[in-house]
C-alpha cells in the first residue's frame, strides 16, 4: 500500500461510538527520539504512517501521527510487551526500523564484560527482539519492510571500537539472513549504514575524545569533516531518506543488502 494514498487516523471513531483500526501504515522505529531515529520518525510521519517510537525518553517536541511507547530496547521481554501492544491497537506493522544503539571506543582489553553485554543488548538483542516480535504480523500480512541501522563499520574496522564494531558487524549479517529467510513472504530487510553523522551520540564520542585528551572540539569536528572525501559531516536526514526509500514500494526488489551513507569513506 502506498503511504500518499492514506490520509485516515490510525484509530478513528464511527458515528456509533465505537472503534475500527484504520488503513494508516504503521512504522515501529526503536531508539527514535534522537538523531537519526527522530529523522526518521520525522519523515515517516510526514509521508502517511502512524509511527510508534520506542526508547527510553521522549520526545523533546511531538511529532504528528507518531506516538511515544516508553521502553528499554536492551531488554528483550520490554520490548516484546511493547510490540504487543502496539498490535492491539494497530493491528499491523508495515515497517521496523532497528535504529537504538550506544557507541564505545574501547579496545578489546578495556572492555569488560559487563560493558560487553551492555553493548550488545542494545544494539543486537534489542534488534532480534523487535525482528522476531514483528515478523509473526508481517508474514500473515505477506508483506513488510525491515532495516537495521548498521555503520560504516558494517564494512570496515576502526582502531578502539572492539564492541561496537562487532554489533554493526552482527547487524548486517541480521539484515542479511533474515532476508533470505522471510523473502517468500514478502518480508524485506537491508541495513542502512551511516558513516560519521553529526548526532548527539557524535557529540558525545567527540565530548568524551575531548576531555580524556584536551584536544580543542571544534578542530576534532573540523577534522572528522575533513576525514569525509565529500568534505562535511552527514546529517539525520541523509539516513533517514533512504531508510525511508527501502521501506517504501519503490524499493520492492531490494532485500539483503547494506547501503553506506558515509559520504564516500569506505570507498577509499
Amino acid at each position: 500500500m502506498s503511504s500518499q494514498d492514506v490520509t485516515s487516523s490510525a484509530v478513528e471513531s464511527t458515528d456509533n461510538g465505537t472503534y475500527k483500526h484504520a488503513t494508516r501504515p504503521v512504522c515501529i522505529v526503536t531508539g527514535g527520539s534522537l538523531g537519526i531515529g527522530h529523522a526518521v520518525c520525522k519523515l515517516f510521519s510526514e509521508n502517511g504512517y502512524q509511527v510508534i517510537n520506542l526508547d527510553i525518553r521522549d520526545f523533546e517536541h511531538a511529532l504528528p501521527n507518531t506516538t511515544w511507547k516508553p521502553c528499554d530496547v536492551s531488554v528483550v521481554s520490554n520490548v516484546e510487551a511493547a510490540i504487543a501492544e502496539v498490535l492491539i491497537t494497530y493491528k499491523r506493522i508495515d515497517a521496523l526500523v532497528c535504529n537504538a544503539g550506544m557507541h564505545v571506543s574501547a579496545t578489546i582489553e578495556d572492555t569488560d564484560e559487563a560493558l560487553l553485554d551492555k553493548v550488545l543488548n542494545l544494539n543486537v538483542k534489542g534488534a532480534y527482539a523487535a525482528i522476531k516480535s514483528c515478523l509473526p504480523t508481517m508474514k500473515d500480512q505477506r508483506n513488510g519492510a525491515i532495516v537495521v541501522m548498521g555503520s560504516d563499520q558494517s564494512f570496515v574496522g576502526k582502531r578502539n571500537s572492539f564492541a561496537y564494531g562487532l554489533t554493526k558487524s552482527a547487524l548486517a549479517s541480521i539484515a542479511k539472513t533474515t532476508a533470505l529467510d522471510y523473502a517468500s513472504f514478502n518480508i524485506r530487510a537491508n541495513a542502512v549504514c551511516p558513516g560519521t553523522i553529526e548526532t548527539p551520540l557524535f557529540h558525545n564520542a567527540i565530548d568524551n575524545y575531548v576531555s580524556r585528551s584536551g584536544a580543542d572540539k571544534n578542530e576534532v569536528v573540523a577534522e572528522e569533516a575533513a576525514a569525509q572525501p565529500i568534505g562535511r559531516l552527514g546529517q539525520p536526514e541523509d539516513v533517514a531518506e533512504l531508510t525511508y526509500f527501502l521501506c517504501s514500494d519503490k524499493a520492492s526488489f531490494i532485500t539483503g543488502s547494506l547501503y553506506a551513507v558515509d559520504g564516500g569513506y569506505t570507498a577509499q
